[in-house]
């Protein structure tokens, strides 16, 4: 890095250093509803590391249609992120819609847009992170209608997880999922675990559900995970940045 000293630069040549983001730099897809990730994700942002936000088109509908319709935008979404081609990661922000369009088509479309970048999605955080934590039988709570609860039974088994029990809100739309209150989460979340769930994983981005996945872990007495809790670990990870942070779960504590 370039140190500058007052008075020793030529003024007849420019100085550069590594930039701000000098230790990674990080893009995310959202759906353009979104509106909890952007807060969550800046919340933790390590000193050093760029976060980039772009946004794909959808309706204030979240079901297997519209999630599934998503998927022609996700390129055109990406190339709109540092297109000098810097970014190191980029991620398709949506656990649903990952599921929904599943990850390989996800990454293809992501890649098309944001070549240099490796690819990566909400549900691919998700999995990466329970597998990292050793965790195979998962209670999942949602604030999805049924049709995608379904739809996240069978992408977690067909990945070898074991659901032992999943629990809709049955919400439709994503301005009513970023409303459901923090307080609510908590009860809600320990409502789904079972007694032989090895963790308890709740399932969205639109939840606000980072302001007490650290409580929550503390009244299950096991792990509990949350989708931008593990959306940042496998961003941060996939950088290269080892990083851990406190109060929001041993995920982030410990792996």
């Amino acid at each position: 890095m370039t140190t500058y000293v007052p008075g020793s630069a030529s003024t007849d040549k420019t100085m550069f250093d590594d930039g701000v983001h000098n230790r990674a730099k990080i893009g995310f897809v959202l759906l353009a509803t979104e509106q909890t990730i952007e807060d969550d994700m800046m919340r933790l942002c390590p000193e050093g590391v760029g976060m980039h936000f772009t946004r794909a088109a959808n309706p204030d509908s979240i079901t297997v249609e519209s999630l599934s319709a998503q998927a022609d935008d996700l390129a055109r979404a990406a190339s709109t992120l540092l297109p000098d081609g810097s970014l190191d990661v980029i991620c398709y922000a949506c656990t649903s819609g990952s599921l929904v369009i599943g990850e390989d088509r996800v990454f293809a479309e992501l890649s098309k847009g944001a070549p240099g970048a490796r690819p990566t999605s909400l549900i691919s955080g998700v999995i990466g992170a329970l597998r990292a934590m050793k965790l195979k039988r998962i209670a999942i709570a949602t604030p999805y209608l049924d049709e995608i609860n379904q739809r996240e039974v069978t992408y977690l088994e067909n990945a070898g997880f074991t659901v032992t029990n999943i629990k809709g809100l049955n919400l439709e739309k994503d301005s009513d999922m970023i409303r459901v209150r923090p307080d609510f989460l908590l009860d809600y979340a320990a409502s789904v675990d079972t007694p032989d769930a090895d963790a308890v994983f709740v399932s969205c981005g639109a939840l606000r559900t980072l302001d007490v996945i650290g409580d929550l872990e503390k009244r299950l007495g096991k792990p509990a995970i949350c989708s931008n809790q593990a959306m940042f670990w496998d961003t941060l990870r996939r950088a290269a940045i080892r990083d851990q942070f406190t109060g929001y779960g041993s995920l982030l504590s410990e792996f």
